[in-house]
């Protein structure tokens, strides 16, 4: 956008007169002094460049001129300029210069600090800033001391074609610590050398997204990151400046984070490749303007802050300059579509090691760690759930509550809506019984207030609203939100925000159970939340998974008990119509083909929502931890299908909860799925066991890789239980890896529901077909129908045709692709004609040379 015209005037006169003094002061020195000015010009670089040396040997003074105002700026050329002339001992020149500047130009930003001397004030300013981070009860700590590492995996760490297997070392590394030596790497060169001027930092809501980038701040100011590379680094909480009230420009926001406002911004901003904008908080952007709309260009012009924030992402403003972008991971491919070709990092939470670091920093005392440590880890499921640092947090406050009271929240706390849930509970019995109904009705309006900010996509509350609700100076607000003065115009602005984003969510799901007046439906509110995020996707994902979490019939008594109000049954029946509603509208198409790949990133974009949906559904009915529940709404769900998912141990510990549960018919179809990078290196042995590894040799080798289970073991498991309903299994370009084949062999032996099974294009090994082969052939093994597409190891077939004769359930198979040599169909036709092989389809049909049909002559056998 061009800059108005009173300011591009007297930018232009500012230009001239800049000029004509340079041209004053060089035109008046000898040939001796020049070939000098040229040679100190060259050796004493400024800011870290220097303009070419093929360029300044020979210049005269009007061509030298010509390529400082070009290289520099005209007025950051008089800086260098008279800086030069000083150390070239041309004094009396300099001098001049100075004055000659300061009464034509008057005191400007040569009346500042150079970049280079800024840049020490600054660094020294930013380490000032945020040495310190707050901590949810409002304490101060060091961020060296608080910040616990976590685990960072960049793109394509985990590859979603990757094995379904045990991760062995080298995946171990994959997943890095976030270190120096890790944030450094994440803007580091890629295979073709380029490096990457945007990074996209994901990963679910409280997993430390927002403490990683404040220690890359920290950690730039301090001289560890980006040596070289970045001169000034800005952190812009992109939620807050969405909210902010009027207009900005990119120029004011850099400012605002200066001491005393005072920098060369028009400096720094010529050097647009040496800045680093840290954007935390991208995904709560609002969808792009239309396309009518003028990107924003110009670092000076006064925009509203979302235009602002969408013009960095888009390159359209200081496209040289460096980005780091964090936002949560609930539709990913929106926000990459907005930004240039971004190096995209998974923010994995903490690794069990990392746990125990946590807890140690909390309760600081030994003992008390140790004590705190054990008791969540005997409960697998809270362990688990321990890998996101804010939920760690919340469940070391209330286990130091209820390790004073005697109480074990390791017994009570299997899903993140009962961890929540318990720390409110617990605010709430340490509250002195008189002020009970007081605390309860002020937590109820807190509700209300969550709800409304969720809705309208706020996060900051003005005083004015807290009094309208009468929570202004209540003791929920003291504990729940945390107070900001933002210095305004005229007088000092107070805003409020929640301690942490996903108690805003937390409370606005449970606004939905409260029946505030008695006389409103709250299943017309849910119906309305559910049906306007149809997808399940955006800022709404995280309340929905709340809002069933609390539909756990105790969750529901709890709520009543603490909240002092009746919940209706009717929520609970909304949502369940709706989930079945969402089955009939996304029905499957029939067979079992993968997709193909989308063409265009619009629709890679809707594909990518589309494989999201059955995940995040998948953990809105394991919150509910309630079996019944699950079971009725996945009958509105008969085919569940994940393509091109990673894995995350949590992951698999959903999906192992949700299949156990399913009614009788179930599907289940994994397409393109991997694991995540593994959490942990393996342990080092001790010489004991080196030496015991060595002696034994392979065989002992081979013995214990053998007993190793794969990570899906508890998903098979699953398969096997009673109540379990699950009919049929694809799993089609997944890997398979010898140790699934051998648990999923075992679960072949037992599931009770199972009758079709499809492996498809897996890349089995021999020892992997054989194992399962064995499954396939077990007496009480139910599969009836068996699809298999091989196009490898077609000599190895025959283990899965000898179980043809062994097999008292099989009666469909299925080989299309296989490429049966000729030694296999000979086999085969053997098998067929064996009174116990009961195979009534055999597809393709194969035949003999004689082309006689095989599947006729085993029936003419029978």
């Amino acid at each position: 956008m061009d800059q108005p015209e009173d300011f591009q005037s007297g930018a232009e006169f500012r230009a001239a007169t800049a000029r004509e003094l340079l041209q004053r002061a060089l035109e008046n020195l000898s040939q001796e002094h020049l070939k000098r000015f040229r040679h100190k010009l060259r050796d004493a670089p400024q800011d870290g460049r220097s303009i070419p040396w093929g360029r300044l040997q020979g210049a005269d003074a009007l061509n030298l001129v010509e390529e400082l105002i070009q290289f520099y700026g005209p007025e950051p050329a008089l800086d260098v300029t008279r800086k030069t002339l000083k150390r070239a001992d041309i004094r009396d020149v300099a001098e001049q210069l100075k004055e000659d500047r300061l009464k034509r130009l008057g005191p400007s930003s040569s009346s500042l600090l150079s970049v280079s001397e800024y840049k020490k004030k600054y660094r020294e300013h930013v380490l000032q800033q945020h040495a310190k981070v707050k901590e949810r009860n409002a304490r101060s700590v060091k961020i060296n001391k608080r910040f616990t590492k976590l685990l960072i995996a960049r793109e394509g760490a985990a590859s979603v074609d990757g094995a379904l297997g045990p991760a062995d070392e080298r995946e171990a590394q994959r997943a890095r610590r976030s270190d120096t030596h890790t944030f450094n790497r994440l803007f580091g060169r890629d295979g073709e050398g380029q490096r990457p001027l945007t990074v996209l930092l994901q990963g679910p809501a409280g997993i430390g997204k927002t403490m990683a980038a404040k220690k890359i701040l920290y950690d730039w100011a301090a001289g560890k990151l980006y040596h070289g590379q970045v001169d000034f680094a800005f952190f812009l909480p992109c939620r807050e400046l969405l909210e902010r009230p009027g207009t900005c420009s990119l120029a004011g926001l850099i400012l605002d984070q200066c001491p005393g406002r005072s920098a060369p911004v028009q400096l720094l901003l010529a050097r647009a490749e040496r800045l680093l904008f840290i954007l935390d908080g991208a995904d709560e952007l609002p969808p792009p303007a239309p396309a009518d709309a003028a990107p924003c260009t110009d670092p000076f012009e006064e925009a509203e802050g979302a235009r602002v924030l969408s013009g960095l992402m888009g390159k359209t403003l200081l496209p040289g300059a460096r980005l780091l972008v964090t936002a949560r991971a609930t539709a990913p491919g929106r926000l990459q579509s907005r930004l240039c070709s971004p190096q995209c990092a998974e923010v994995c939470g903490f690794s069990d090691k990392d746990k125990k670091k946590y807890f140690h920093k909390f309760f600081r005392e030994e003992w008390l760690a140790e004590q705190a440590y054990r008791s969540v880890k005997e409960n697998e499921t809270l362990f688990a759930l321990c890998f996101v640092p804010f939920v760690c947090w919340i469940v070391c406050t209330v286990l130091r509550q209820q390790l004073d009271l005697g109480q074990d929240l390791s017994r009570t706390s299997k899903t993140t809506t009962s961890v929540y849930l318990f720390f409110v509970a617990s605010f709430l019995s340490s509250a002195p019984a008189a002020d009970g109904p007081q605390v309860q009705g002020e937590l109820r309006k807190l509700c209300r207030l969550a709800r409304e900010g969720l809705l309208g996509h706020r996060a900051q509350f003005a005083e004015k609203d807290l009094e309208r609700l009468q929570l202004r100076g209540s003791k929920i607000q003291r504990l729940f939100l945390s107070k900001k003065e933002l210095p305004g115009v005229l007088e000092t602005e107070v805003t409020y925000q929640f301690m942490d984003q996903s108690f805003q969510e937390f409370f606005a799901a449970l606004s939905y159970l409260l029946d505030d007046k008695g006389d409103r439906a709250p299943a017309d509110s849910v119906g309305a939340l559910l049906r306007g995020n149809a997808e399940l996707r955006g800022h709404l994902a995280l309340t929905t998974r709340f809002l069933f979490g609390l539909l756990n019939t105790e969750r529901m008594r709890d709520v009543e008990r603490h909240f002092g109000c009746v919940v209706s049954e009717r929520v609970k029946q909304d949502v369940l119509r709706w989930v079945q509603d969402q089955g009939h509208q996304r029905a499957a198409p029939e067979g079992t083909q993968e997709r193909e790949a989308p063409e265009g990133r619009e629709e890679l974009e809707e594909d990518e929502g589309e494989l999201n949906y059955v995940l995040e559904l998948l953990y809105c009915l394991y919150e509910t931890q309630e079996g019944a529940f699950v079971s009725q709404a996945l009958r509105g769900l008969p085919e569940l299908a994940l393509e091109r998912v990673c894995l995350s141990r949590m992951d698999v510990v959903v999906l192992t909860y949700c299949i156990r549960c399913c009614p009788e018919g179930q599907a289940l179809r994994l397409v393109s799925c991997g694991l995540a990078p593994a959490h942990e290196k393996k342990k080092k042995k001790n010489l004991m066991k080196r030496l015991h590894g060595s002696l034994g040799g392979s065989s002992s080798q081979a013995t214990m890789k053998k007993t190793q289970a794969s990570p899906l073991r508890s998903l098979f498991e699953a398969m096997t239980d009673q109540h379990c309903g699950l009919s049929s299994l694809t799993l089609c370009r997944c890997k398979l890896s010898d140790s699934v084949c051998r648990d999923l062999s075992e679960a072949l032996r037992a599931a009770p529901a199972l009758t079709e099974l499809g492996l498809l294009q897996n890349g089995l090994s021999e020892a992997g077909l054989r194992v399962l082969s064995e499954g396939l052939a077990w007496p009480q093994c139910r599969v009836r129908k068996l699809r298999v597409q091989q196009p490898t190891l077609q000599e190895a077939l025959h283990y899965l045709i000898g179980a043809l004769s062994q097999s008292s359930a099989l009666t469909a198979l299925d080989l299309s692709d296989c490429q049966l040599p000729e030694p296999v169909v000979t086999y085969l036709c053997r098998v067929l004609q064996q009174s116990g092989c009961r195979l009534q389809t055999l597809s393709p049909d194969l035949s003999f040379p004689n082309r006689l049909p095989l599947l006729s002559i085993h029936m003419a056998a029978v």
